[in-house]
C-alpha cells in the first residue's frame, strides 16, 4: 500500500478525514481588497484629511455666523468619509497587533470546531497532533522521502531499492508523518535490527513497540526448575503466575504429559458430484493408500511425517485434514508445502478435482473450533499437581472446598451456560499470549492455543487439592518466526529451548508446550485462589492501579 494514497471528499472519506490535523484559522486581514499595510495608510490619510476639512469649514461658519446643522453635499460626503474610517480605525487599524493575541487561541477554537464536527459526524475524537520532529539528515533522504510521500517511490520497495533496512525504515517513518500529519515521536525507531526481519516477520516496518518482560518461577515441573518469561502490560499477571509457581513448588511440583504432537492443514477441493467427491473420501482414508501419500507428503521436509487424514463433506465439497509431525517447528508452512504436494499428486488420479483453497478451514487455525477441542492441533498437553493443604491455606490464603465449589460452578458450570467453546477456566490465554509473546511465537494463534478446562477435586480425604488443566493445541515452535528475533531468543535460552534439539528434534517445542501448560496450572490455581479468598479487586488495586503522574515523569 503507497503512503500518498488519501481518500476523496464524500462520506466514505469522513472516519480518515479525523486523523488530519485541524486546519489553520483564517486570518482577519485575509478579508481586505488591499495589503493590510495599504489599507491601513488609506484610511489613516483619509481620516485626517476630511477631519481637517471639516473643522476649517465649522470654523467658517462660525465666523460668518452660518448654522452648523446646514451642510453641503461636500460637507456630508466627509462626514460619512470620517465615521467610515474612523469606524475602521477603531475596529481593524490594530489588526496585527490583535492577531498575535488571536493566533495564541486560535488552535484550540479551531480544535473545538474540529471536536464539535466529529461529535456531529459521531467520529470518535481524537487528542490535538503532537509536533512533527523529523529524522531526515540528508538531501538525499529528504528527495526519497518526498518521492514517497508524492507516489512516484512505493513505500514497500525501500529496502530493495535502497539495500539498508534501518534507513528505509527512517524514511518510511517520515513519509508517513508527514502524510498523516501525526507525529511518531514516541515510537522508538534505534536499538533494532531491521535486517532480521526482512522477509519473514514484519513488512514496511517504521519502528517497534516496547514490551515489559517480567519472570515467574521458579516452577518445578517434571522435576526441573523453569524461570518463566512472560511479555505483558498487565498489572498483577506476573506477580499472580509466580504466586502460583510458589504453591506448585512447595507442594512437590507439576508433572505434564505430551498426549499429541501434530500440525494440521486443510484443503477444500471440489467436484462436479458429490458423488465424485466421495470417491476421493474412500481413495483418502484407505489405509493401503496412506504409505503412499505419506511418501509424496513427506517431500517437503525432512522433519515432516504424515500422522493421518481425515475427511469431511458439504455437498460436492471435500475438505481434508492433513496431520503431520513439524519437528521443533511451528510447521504451519511445512504442513502446507506437504499439503500441497499431495493436491499435486492427486491432481493426476482425480483430473476433475477443482482447488478451491489450500485452507479450507477445517484446519482450524487462528479461530475457536470444536474440531481443534477434540482431536487437537500442535501439542496437546494435560498437566497437574496436588497441592497441599497448609500451602492452600498459607500460600493461596483460602481453603480447598471453596476451591473446588467455585471451579466447579466458575470455570465448568458457567462456562457452559456461556456457551463457550475451549473456554472452561478462569484466563490461561493471559498466560498463553503473554509467553507467546515472549518467546516469538504467533500471537494469533493464542485463540486455539488458550482452549484449556481447568478441573479441581479434593483428594487424600479432601485435605489436599489436586488441579489439572488440558490444553489440546498448544501451538508453539522454537525455530522459524519471531523465535530468532534477539529478544525471544533470548527467552527461549532462558527456558533452555533455544533453536532445533540436534539429539532428538521436536524435544524442544513439545517442552515449551509443558512450560506453556505447567504456567497456566500456575496462573488458574492463583487466580482462583484470588477469587475464592475475595482479594481479586484488592490485588488489581495494587499491581494494575498506578499512582503516579505519568505526564509528569
Amino acid at each position: 500500500m503507497d503512503l500518498h494514497r488519501r481518500p476523496h471528499d464524500g462520506d466514505a472519506a469522513v472516519p480518515l478525514r479525523r486523523h488530519k490535523s485541524p486546519p489553520s484559522s483564517p486570518k482577519a486581514s485575509d478579508a481586505l481588497p488591499l495589503p493590510l499595510y495599504l489599507t491601513n495608510a488609506v484610511f489613516f490619510t483619509l481620516f485626517f484629511s476630511v477631519a481637517y476639512f471639516l473643522l476649517h469649514r465649522w470654523r467658517d461658519k462660525i465666523r460668518s455666523s452660518t448654522p452648523l446643522h446646514v451642510v453641503t453635499f461636500s460637507e456630508l460626503a466627509a462626514i460619512l468619509s470620517l465615521i467610515a474610517s474612523f469606524i475602521y480605525l477603531l475596529g481593524f487599524f490594530g489588526i496585527d497587533f490583535v492577531q498575535s493575541f488571536i493566533s495564541r487561541s486560535s488552535n484550540d477554537v479551531v480544535w473545538e470546531d474540529h471536536i464539535n464536527h466529529a461529535v456531529r459526524q459521531q467520529i470518535p475524537i481524537l487528542p490535538p497532533p503532537e509536533p512533527l520532529i523529523s529524522s531526515i539528515s540528508t538531501e538525499e533522504d529528504e528527495d526519497i522521502v518526498k518521492s514517497v510521500v508524492e507516489g512516484k517511490t512505493p513505500s514497500y520497495s525501500l529496502e530493495s531499492r535502497l539495500g539498508d533496512c534501518r534507513r528505509a525504515a527512517a524514511i518510511r517513518r517520515e513519509a508517513l508523518q508527514r502524510v498523516t500529519g501525526r507525529s511518531l515521536q514516541s515510537l522508538p525507531l534505534e536499538g533494532f535490527d531491521y535486517e532480521s526481519i526482512l522477509g519473514q516477520c514484519c513488512e514496511m516496518p517504521v519502528g517497534y513497540v516496547q514490551i515489559p518482560v517480567g519472570v515467574a518461577g521458579p516452577l518445578l515441573l517434571d522435576g526441573f526448575e523453569y524461570t518463566v518469561p512472560m511479555a505483558t502490560t498487565e498489572g498483577c499477571l506476573v506477580a499472580s503466575t509466580n504466586r502460583g509457581c510458589k504453591a506448585i513448588y512447595a507442594s512437590g511440583g507439576a508433572s505434564s504429559v505430551i498426549l499429541k504432537d501434530g500440525m494440521s492443514r486443510a484443503p477444500v477441493v471440489r467436484f462436479s458430484t458429490a458423488k465424485r467427491a466421495a470417491q476421493l473420501k474412500f481413495f483418502l482414508e484407505d489405509p493401503l493408500n496412506f504409505d503412499t501419500l505419506a511418501v509424496v507428503f513427506n517431500r517437503s521436509s525432512r522433519f515432516a511425517t504424515l500422522q493421518r487424514i481425515q475427511c469431511t463433506m458439504a455437498g460436492k465439497n471435500l475438505y481434508m485434514r492433513f496431520t503431520c509431525s513439524t519437528g521443533d517447528a511451528m510447521g504451519m508452512n511445512m504442513v502446507s508445502k506437504g499439503v500441497q504436494n499431495v493436491l499435486d499428486f492427486l491432481q493426476n488420479d482425480f483430473p476433475d478435482m477443482d482447488i478451491i483453497g489450500i485452507s479450507g478451514n477445517f484446519c482450524s487455525d487462528k479461530k475457536p473450533a470444536a474440531v481443534n477441542w477434540i482431536e487437537g492441533r500442535g501439542k496437546s498437553v494435560v498437566c497437574e499437581a496436588i497441592i497441599k493443604e497448609e500451602v492452600v491455606e498459607k500460600v493461596l490464603k483460602t481453603n480447598v472446598a471453596a476451591l473446588v465449589e467455585l471451579n466447579m460452578l466458575k470455570n465448568l458450570v458457567g462456562s457452559a451456560v456461556a456457551g463457550a467453546l475451549g473456554g472452561y477456566n478462569a484466563h490461561a490465554s493471559n498466560i498463553v499470549s503473554a509467553i507467546f509473546i515472549a518467546t516469538g511465537q504467533d500471537p494469533a494463534q493464542n485463540v486455539e492455543s488458550s482452549h484449556c478446562i481447568t478441573m479441581m477435586e479434593a483428594v487424600n480425604d479432601g485435605r489436599d487439592l489436586h488441579i489439572s488443566v488440558t490444553m489440546p493445541s498448544i501451538e508453539v515452535g522454537t525455530v522459524g518466526g519471531g523465535t530468532q528475533l534477539a529478544s525471544q531468543s533470548a527467552c527461549l535460552n532462558l527456558l533452555g529451548v533455544k533453536g532445533s534439539s540436534k539429539d532428538s528434534p521436536g524435544s524442544n517445542s513439545r517442552l515449551l508446550a509443558t512450560i506453556v501448560a505447567g504456567s497456566v496450572l500456575a496462573g488458574e490455581l492463583s487466580l482462583m485462589s484470588a477469587i475464592a479468598a475475595g482479594q481479586l479487586v484488592k490485588s488489581h488495586m495494587k499491581y494494575n492501579r498506578s499512582s503516579k503522574n505519568v505526564c509528569q515523569m
